[in-house]
């Protein structure tokens, strides 16, 4: 299939570039920045889905659409986008995509959501309940079949205007997170199955990351003593946990994804004992681009 992506050349459209390629899908990148493409398979469009008179002209031919584009919490934390922004590209860029969807007969959409819908305190929250409530007006009233992935955060350790080392990005990540490698993971899946069957209702599917801890160690968390917990899974990276600052004691936060497995077949790869490895393994650094499918080559 063709599957066009809003917002392409950002972290996710970039990971998801060479899965979908591998999948014998056609990646068509869509942003206002431009992008390296790895194959000539893949196919660049410089463009906003703000741009009400070409929209159509840069969603024409696809067969499915991955609507990313978005604005994120971290613009809001640091100030750098007002409400208006954030309306703007989260709210009205989703009705654009939608509305252009619709009127050319592409009927299969994945949008990602985020689980920040539960802070409708904050203007990124607010922004995606809004995105997602014209996403469920369009599958309800224009028989379009759309899959909403709400994943937990998942700026990657990568991102170097985000994190400043990757345990910067493991200090994050320790609290409960989900890899951006599985968010990928969870879009294919969804692409899949919009291939398939039609959905019929709507669907929100929160995506989190791999755990080795139970839902019985959560609820007894530490009862052993502090780090106890940790201790148990990972006695070999007590030490390393503390030299780079990450508190053993912390209780991570896990979500119910049995949704998402249910209907998409999502099963997370990515743990803490993932993280663990690779730092130390790596280092501060972090895995170097194309040394694991966790941290693909960027293009």
């Amino acid at each position: 299939m063709k599957v066009l992506l809003t917002g392409g050349a950002g972290d996710l459209g970039q990971t998801l570039v060479p899965v979908l390629i591998s999948k014998n899908h056609t990646p068509v990148v869509l942003d206002t920045r431009t992008s390296r493409l790895p194959s000539p398979s893949a196919v660049f469009i410089q463009g906003s889905i703000l741009d009400r008179e070409r929209i159509r002209q840069f969603l024409d031919g696809s067969d499915c659409i991955v609507h990313i584009a978005a604005w994120h919490g971290i613009h809001e934390v640091r100030g750098q986008k007002t409400a208006h922004d954030f309306f703007d590209l989260n709210v009205r860029g989703t009705f654009e995509v939608f509305e252009a969807a619709a009127s050319l007969g592409i009927d299969k959409i994945v949008f990602i959501s985020t689980t920040s819908v539960g802070n409708p305190d904050t203007y990124y929250g607010r922004s995606k309940i809004l995105a997602e409530s014209i996403a469920e007006d369009y599958r309800k009233h224009r028989d379009m079949n759309v899959i909403t992935l709400r994943p937990r955060a998942f700026i990657p350790f990568w991102n170097r205007t985000v994190y400043t080392n990757y345990s910067d990005w493991a200090r994050w990540f320790w609290k409960g997170a989900v890899h951006i490698s599985d968010v990928a993971s969870a879009v294919v899946l969804s692409i899949d199955l919009l291939s398939r069957q039609r959905i019929g209702q709507q669907l929100l599917l929160p995506l989190d990351g791999a755990y080795e801890y139970s839902i019985a160690d959560l609820d007894n968390w530490d009862v052993d003593g502090p780090g106890s917990t940790f201790r148990k899974f990972y006695p070999e990276y007590y030490d390393l946990a503390l030299s780079y600052g990450l508190n053993p004691s912390l209780k991570p936060t896990r979500l119910d994804i049995s949704q998402t497995a249910r209907w998409i077949g999502y099963k997370p790869s990515y743990s803490l004992a993932s993280l663990l490895s690779e730092l130390a393994a790596y280092g501060d650094s972090g895995p170097p681009p194309g040394a694991s499918s966790n941290h693909p080559t960027r293009y």
